[in-house]
């Protein structure tokens, strides 16, 4: 059920016609050993110009927890809207979060960027923590991170 209300969000958010032409894609996001609170981890799409386009997913419920991935809060403009039914627990130091979402075809290789933000409690927040454009070519490549993640892939 998540993996089909990310899709929906995300397609309703760019105006894209229907799911058949989507495929699932899997986001994969190994986070270090930190030793700390669990963390705070959003995974949302910007175009080719960083304008926010849809929130793939949110991992931790506690909304007032937000306002640390000030990246997407500036993005949505606070909109919790823009995650209903599509958050999970929050992920602990050294865990791995995959998440599966039927994406829309025309996001590949179409200038978007898959961004993420992350934060922990009493450690501090790390905007922009990957930045990373959605193309074929990069799918299974891993990312280094720059707070947080120690490594983020996705797979088409």
């Amino acid at each position: 059920m998540k993996k089909i209300a990310a899709a929906l969000a995300l397609t309703l958010a760019l105006g894209l016609p229907t799911l058949a032409e989507a495929r699932e894609v899997t986001f994969t996001t190994k986070l270090k050993q930190y030793g700390g609170s669990p963390a705070f981890v959003v995974l949302y799409v910007t175009d080719a110009n960083g304008q926010y386009q849809g929130t793939l997913w949110m991992a931790g419920r506690e909304t007032k927890y937000y306002r640390h991935l000030s990246d997407w809060k500036r993005a949505t403009r606070g909109d919790l809207g823009q995650i209903d039914g599509i958050t999970g627990a929050s992920v602990g130091s050294g865990k791995t979060l995959t998440v599966k979402i039927d994406l829309a075809d025309a996001l590949i290789d179409a200038g978007y960027q898959v961004r993420i933000d992350a934060a922990v409690e009493d450690m501090g927040d790390s905007p922009g923590e990957i930045v990373v454009p959605l193309s074929a070519s990069g799918a299974g490549k891993p990312v280094a991170g720059r707070g947080y993640v120690e490594s983020f892939s996705y797979a088409l």
